[in-house]
């Protein structure tokens, strides 16, 4: 999608996502069976801006598929057709239910679901990634913690820090980096229940470094509650939004 202000309707999914996916191989098992990494990256573009904002930020290194040249690559959403096409499609629907959820609450939750169905579609593959037992950390926990009640306030969070926050500041930069504030007061409930989570930390793999940049210019008393904040919901980064108060 080319820099540019909205001159459509917002809500139109052609004029929002614009996604990176990157498949980097590490090892070649046999003429078409291959293993390496696949780094997924998806932003969705500021009313009336030509910024982009990153909402969706993981590489998953739980990747092996079989392929070979000019294969013909075909997906179903009711059976397993192949694990390329599985990880590709089950990303898709992350990343357009994510968009989704940052125009309208809990609108991306079709998405999720068909995403859901991916996983469940994937149990008996033989390839990893799909299954809760496997770890904590993989396409199975992504797409489950994000239907999970538990972490409800995470999609509201997007919401609210997106369409009524990140969406107003071409008109309002103070009201709408306040709103910004106010969405991210909302993981502390999230943090509470289940300090470091996985979910948490897929939100702040997007977030961090533009709540760096975006709290920069603000007052020092707002600079100081959001590091405080930051702290304490996203503790890994501390050392990150110290920057928020260092000089340029």
């Amino acid at each position: 999608m080319n820099n540019r202000k909205w001159t459509a309707d917002p809500f139109k999914q052609e004029e929002r996502i614009l996604a990176n996916i990157i498949i980097t191989l590490t090892d070649k098992l046999s003429s078409d069976d291959f293993k390496g990494s696949i780094e997924v990256k998806a932003s969705r573009p500021v009313f009336n801006t030509s910024y982009k904002s990153l909402i969706f930020n993981y590489i998953d290194n739980e990747f092996q598929f079989k392929y070979l040249e000019y294969q013909t690559m075909e997906f179903s959403e009711t059976s397993n057709l192949g694990n390329l096409t599985s990880v590709l499609a089950f990303y898709a629907y992350m990343i357009i239910g994510t968009d989704y959820d940052t125009y309208s609450l809990e609108g991306g939750t079709p998405y999720f679901n068909k995403a859901q169905t991916v996983v469940a579609n994937m149990q008996s593959a033989p390839e990893k990634g799909w299954r809760a037992y496997e770890g904590t950390k993989n396409r199975y926990w992504i797409v489950e913690n994000t239907l999970n009640q538990t972490f409800k306030p995470i999609r509201e969070c997007n919401y609210k820090y997106h369409r009524l926050g990140f969406d107003v500041m071409a008109k309002d930069i103070i009201s709408g980096r306040a709103m910004v504030l106010e969405a991210l007061m909302m993981l502390q409930k999230v943090q509470q229940e289940k300090p470091l989570s996985f979910t948490m930390q897929l939100f702040f793999y997007a977030k961090s470094d533009e709540l760096v940049s975006l709290f920069k210019g603000a007052p020092s008393d707002e600079k100081t509650k959001v590091i405080n904040l930051l702290n304490e919901i996203d503790p890994s980064n501390a050392n990150k939004y110290q920057k928020i108060v260092q000089e340029n």
